[in-house]
C-alpha cells in the first residue's frame, strides 16, 4: 500500500483547476466520439456492437429530455449554483479559511480516502467538482419522464457505470495518491502498471482480463478446498463429495450442499478458518456437496430439468447408497437453491419425501424485482446472448464475471485498475477474490432456460406455469421445514425479493437477514463473524415490515442455522466414513471436477 504521510503542496506539480471544469457534456461529446470510432472498429471487425442494447435506451432517454427541456435546465441551473459555491468554497480555502465542503465524499467511498483529497485544496475542488458532476448527470437521468421501468433501470444503470467510470481517482493526474507515488519512485509505478496492463490483455486475449489477486498464492486442494473427504460417485454434471467425519457420532439425517453452478463450489471451503462445509462436519453432520462440472460444448443440450434429473436426484440416490438413509437435509445456495426450491415443487407433486427440510441461501423465487442484473435482461441481450452460446453451446466463464463485477464496478474493477495500473502494486492474496476469478461455464440450453423462464418470464411462482421432467411446478406445494437466509446489501439477490418465498411455500418457516452481501454475508463464520444478523419469528406479508420487527443479534448465523436444524435432528448414529457404504471412493476431494479452469 501506498504510504499515507501528509504532503503539503509544494513539491508536487498541481493540476490547472480551470482545466479540469470542462463540463460533464464536454467530456461525454469526447466520451461519444472515442465510443463511436470504437463501435466503428468493432463493426468492421465483424463484432457485435451493442450486445447489452444500450445505444436504445440512451437514444430514447435523449429524445424524451429534448422534448421537455425545462427539466433539463433546471438541472443545470441547479449545477451552475453548485459550481458557484464550490469555486467560493475553493477560493476561501485557497486563502487559508477553513470551511464546510459543498459535497462531502460518502465515508463508506474508499475512492476518495487518501487524505491528499481533503488535505491538499485542489485536490479537494477536483473531488466535489466530480462528486457535483456525477449527481448532475444522475439526477437528469432519474429525471426523464415517460420512460418504461426497465429502460429507466438501464440508462441510470449505465449513466452510473459512466460516472464511476469518469472518477477523477481513475486519473494519473488526479488522484493525489498516484501523483505521490509517481514522485517517490520516479514513475517507476506507471511503468509497472502499463507490465500489468499488458500481461492482463494477454491473458483475455486481446480482452481486459483484470487481475484481481495474486493467483500463485492459491491451489484449490493445496491450501484452499482442503477439508478431507472423498469423490463417492461422478456423472456428467456433478461429483458428489463425501466428507470424513470430524465427531464420534453424527446426526441420522445426512445434510447435501447444492451451490450455483455459476461459480466453483469451494466458496464453502476456502481456507479451514472460513469453511462452511468443515463447521458443518463439526457439528456432527454428515455432509455432501455437489461440485457441478465446467461444462463445454458437448454439454450444450442439458437444461434445467437434467440439473434436477442429474443433480439433485442423482445425488439423493447416491447418499441413499453411502449411508443407508432415504431422508437428507438440503442446502441450496444462490442458483443451487433456485434448483432446489423448482425440485421441492417437482417433489412434493409427485410424492417424494426424501428431502426433509431445506435450507436456501441467498435464493431467488420471485424474479420480479431481480435487482440490477434485470439491466441485462431484455428481448435484444437475450437473442444476442444465445447466438453467442449457440455457436459455442455454452455461455463463456468470464462473460458471466464482467456482468457480476460491473453491478460494483468501483469495487470490483475501478479499485484493480487504480492498484494494479496506476500504483503499480501486485495484486494482494485475497481468497475470495481467487475464487471470484475462478469462472465456469454455462450449457447453452440450460442458461437459456433459467434467463428466458425466470429472469424474463417470472414464471417460477406462478403455479403451474412451469414444467420440469413433465411434471408441473407449484411452489405452494411445499410444505417441508424451510430456513431461508438473505443478506441486506446482495446485489444479485435483493433480499427483499427472496423474502416473497416466505408467502408462498407451505411449510414451517424461518427467515433469517444477514448484514453485509452475496457472499461475505454467508462465509461468515462464528469465529471472525465480522457481520451480526436479524431475526424475527413472524413472517409478515413484505420484507420491510419483517425488518421493522427484527431483532439485530451480533455475529455470524450459523449457529443459528444449526439450533434450526439440530431441533429437528435429535437422533445420532455412529460417524460415517467415506466408502463405508456402497459406494466406492473415486478419489479425494475436492475431485476433478473443480480443478477445470476455463478464461
Amino acid at each position: 500500500m501506498a504510504d499515507h504521510h501528509h504532503h503539503d503542496g509544494g513539491d508536487v506539480r498541481q493540476p490547472d483547476p480551470a482545466a479540469y471544469t470542462r463540463t460533464m457534456a464536454d467530456i461525454g461529446a469526447r466520451s461519444q466520439r472515442i465510443v463511436g470510432d470504437w463501435l466503428k472498429r468493432q463493426s468492421e471487425a465483424g463484432i457485435e456492437i451493442d450486445p447489452h442494447n444500450i445505444g436504445g435506451a440512451f437514444m430514447e432517454m435523449t429524445a424524451r429530455l429534448m422534448a421537455n427541456p425545462s427539466r433539463l435546465i433546471e438541472a443545470q441551473l441547479g449545477l451552475w449554483q453548485d459550481y458557484m459555491t464550490l469555486w467560493q468554497h475553493s477560493a476561501r480555502r485557497m486563502m487559508g479559511i477553513e470551511t464546510a465542503p459543498v459535497v462531502p465524499s460518502d465515508p463508506k467511498d474508499k475512492r476518495f480516502r487518501d487524505e491528499g483529497w481533503q488535505d491538499n485544496e485542489v485536490f479537494d475542488f477536483i473531488r466535489q467538482s466530480y462528486l457535483l458532476s456525477a449527481r448532475f448527470v444522475q439526477d437528469v437521468v432519474k429525471r426523464v419522464d415517460g420512460l418504461d421501468p426497465k429502460t429507466a433501470q438501464k440508462v441510470d444503470f449505465y449513466a452510473r457505470q459512466f460516472v464511476d467510470a469518469m472518477s477523477p481517482s481513475n486519473f494519473v493526474m488526479t488522484n493525489p495518491q498516484v501523483l505521490r507515488k509517481t514522485m517517490e519512485t520516479g514513475g517507476e509505478n506507471l511503468l509497472r502498471g502499463l507490465n500489468n496492463l499488458l500481461r492482463d490483455l494477454e491473458a483475455g486475449q486481446g480482452r481486459l482480463h483484470i487481475r484481481m489477486t495474486d493467483t500463485e498464492a492459491f491451489s484449490v486442494g493445496g491450501n484452499i478446498a482442503v477439508t478431507p473427504g472423498k469423490v463417492v460417485f461422478r456423472n456428467a454434471l456433478l461429483e458428489l463429495i463425501q466428507y470424513a467425519p470430524a465427531t464420534e457420532t453424527v446426526s441420522k439425517t445426512p445434510l447435501v450442499i447444492f451451490p450455483p453452478w455459476i461459480n466453483k463450489f469451494y466458496i464453502l471451503d476456502l481456507r479451514p478458518n472460513n469453511s462452511f462445509i468443515r463447521w458443518a462436519v463439526e457439528q456432527g453432520h454428515t455432509v455432501f456437496v455437489a461440485s457441478w462440472v465446467n461444462p463445454d460444448e458437448q454439454l450444450s443440450e442439458k437444461d434445467f430439468g437434467d440439473y434436477m434429473n442429474e443433480g439433485v436426484f442423482a445425488a439423493l440416490d447416491a447418499i441413499e447408497r453411502a449411508t443407508g438413509e432415504r431422508g437428507v437435509n438440503a442446502i441450496g445456495y444462490c442458483l443451487g437453491g433456485t434448483l432446489l426450491a423448482s425440485t421441492l415443487a417437482v417433489m412434493a407433486r409427485r410424492g417424494d419425501k426424501r428431502i426433509k427440510s431445506a435450507t436456501f441461501l441467498v435464493t431467488l423465487t420471485d424474479f420480479a424485482d431481480a435487482g440490477e442484473l434485470g439491466v441485462f435482461i431484455d428481448e435484444e441481450q437475450l437473442r444476442n446472448l444465445e447466438d453467442r452460446m449457440n455457436q459455442r453451446g455454452y455461455l463463456e466463464g468470464a462473460e458471466m464475471s464482467a456482468t457480476f463485477n460491473m453491478l460494483r464496478a468501483n469495487d470490483l474493477i475501478w479499485s484493480f485498475v487504480v492498484n494494479n495500473y496506476l500504483l503499480g502494486n501486485e495484486a494482494f492474496p485475497f481468497d475470495l477474490l481467487y475464487w471470484n476469478s475462478d469462472a465456469t461455464r454455462m450449457p447453452a440450453a440450460m442458461h437459456s432456460f433459467y434467463l428466458r423462464n425466470m429472469y424474463q418470464k417470472n414464471l417460477l411462482v406462478q403455479p403451474n406455469a412451469l414444467t420440469l421432467d413433465n411434471t408441473p411446478v407449484d411452489l405452494r406445494n411445499i410444505t417441508i421445514p424451510v430456513y431461508f437466509l438473505s443478506c441486506r446489501e446482495d446485489h444479485i439477490a435483493p433480499w427483499a425479493s427472496t423474502y416473497k418465498a416466505t408467502q408462498i411455500m407451505a411449510g414451517p418457516k424461518r427467515f433469517v437477514l444477514a448484514a453485509s452481501g452475496h457472499i461475505a454475508g454467508v462465509v461468515n463464520p462464528p469465529g471472525g463473524g465480522k457481520y451480526n444478523h436479524f431475526v424475527n419469528n413472524s413472517l409478515p406479508e413484505t420484507g420491510q415490515d419483517w425488518l421493522v420487527g427484527a431483532t439485530e443479534v451480533a455475529g455470524s448465523w450459523w449457529p443459528d442455522w444449526q439450533h434450526w436444524i439440530g431441533a429437528r435432528e435429535k437422533k445420532q448414529v455412529p460417524a460415517r466414513i467415506p466408502g463405508d457404504g456402497n459406494l466406492t471412493p473415486l478419489a479425494d476431494a475436492p475431485g476433478e471436477y473443480v480443478k477445470v479452469r476455463s478464461a
